[in-house]
């Protein structure tokens, strides 16, 4: 049954239409949204005392702020319309903790603190709502992804793989339903931050 399936939908959120056609698409396919996991991301090398960078600025917070946002209020609709006691995941950073010393990168940590209160903020708006909708962020440490091709990383800097993530992901996914991980941090052994 589609219920018990992970049906992945590449979107791009930093648009809104194809937000909502992908959430559109969502309703017609499956009924509707159980569980979202926003894993989208970027980083943009630039200064924030920089000059004529507004179009990288705009990216990040575009991609790992708002459309984290859009995305969280469409599957919350969709599942108060249904009901269903669903599940929002965001997937945000250590970096969303502590200030990372990465040169170049610096918006990036400050849209994951914003996913950190984010994320808080929407459950407290959930509770005062009287849903019982799961939100958690999950945080990780360096992950060999993409998004590393941006940073200058000490070398030899311990990593995790995707799989420690999807694997975090389905753990907070299986927790009773009285049970709410809010936070979790993941960080490979060794890791300096």
């Amino acid at each position: 049954a589609a219920a018990k399936r992970l049906h992945p939908i590449k979107c791009d959120i930093s648009n809104e239409a194809d937000i909502d056609a992908v959430f559109k698409q969502v309703e017609e396919q499956f009924g509707g949204c159980d569980v979202l996991v926003n894993n989208a991301g970027i980083a943009k090398k630039t200064d924030l005392l920089e000059v004529g960078n507004t179009a990288e600025i705009k990216a990040v917070l575009d991609t790992n702020v708002t459309g984290l946002v859009l995305c969280s209020q469409q599957a919350y609709q969709s599942m108060v319309k249904r009901s269903v006691d669903g599940h929002i995941i965001h997937i945000s950073s250590v970096a969303g903790h502590i200030v990372p010393n990465f040169p170049k990168l610096n918006i990036y940590a400050g849209t994951k603190h914003a996913v950190k209160a984010i994320t808080e903020t929407m459950r407290q708006e959930m509770r005062d709502a009287g849903k019982k909708i799961k939100v958690t962020s999950i945080s990780p440490g360096g992950v060999k992804t993409e998004i590393l091709n941006e940073a200058d990383l000490p070398p030899n800097m311990p990593l995790l793989d995707s799989e420690d993530i999807s694997g975090a992901v389905l753990y907070v996914l299986g927790t009773p339903t009285h049970v709410q991980v809010h936070e979790l941090i993941i960080k490979p052994i060794g890791e300096m931050f």
